[in-house]
C-alpha cells in the first residue's frame, strides 16, 4: 500500500471512526467466507472472490493502524512462515 493509500484509510478510521470500522472488517470477512464456501457449491465467480479479499486487505490494514500493529503482524507473519517451511521440508 502507498502512502496516499494509507492517508485515505486514516481518514476512514477519523471519519467512521474505530469501533465501526472494526465492525466493517468483520462483515467483509463473513462476506468472504461466504463467496468462498458457494465455491464448495460449483459457483465459482473469480472477479467476486478478488472484490471480497480486497475489502478484508482493506481492512486489515486498517486494523493494523487502529491498534498500531503492523510490525508486530510481520514479525507473527515471518514466525508462521518460517514454520510452515519447516512442516513443508519435514521437519516438524
Amino acid at each position: 500500500m502507498t502512502n496516499d493509500d494509507r492517508k485515505i484509510l486514516r481518514r476512514a478510521i477519523h471519519c467512521y471512526g474505530r469501533d465501526a470500522q472494526l465492525k466493517v472488517l468483520l462483515e467483509e470477512m463473513a462476506e468472504l467466507q461466504q463467496v468462498i464456501c458457494k465455491t464448495w457449491r460449483g459457483d465459482i465467480d473469480h472477479a467476486h472472490i478478488a472484490e471480497e479479499i480486497a475489502d478484508v486487505e482493506i481492512m486489515l490494514e486498517q486494523t493494523r493502524m487502529i491498534f498500531d500493529i503492523d510490525s508486530l503482524v510481520q514479525e507473527y507473519q515471518r514466525a508462521k512462515l518460517d514454520r510452515l517451511e519447516r512442516r513443508l521440508e519435514g521437519g516438524e
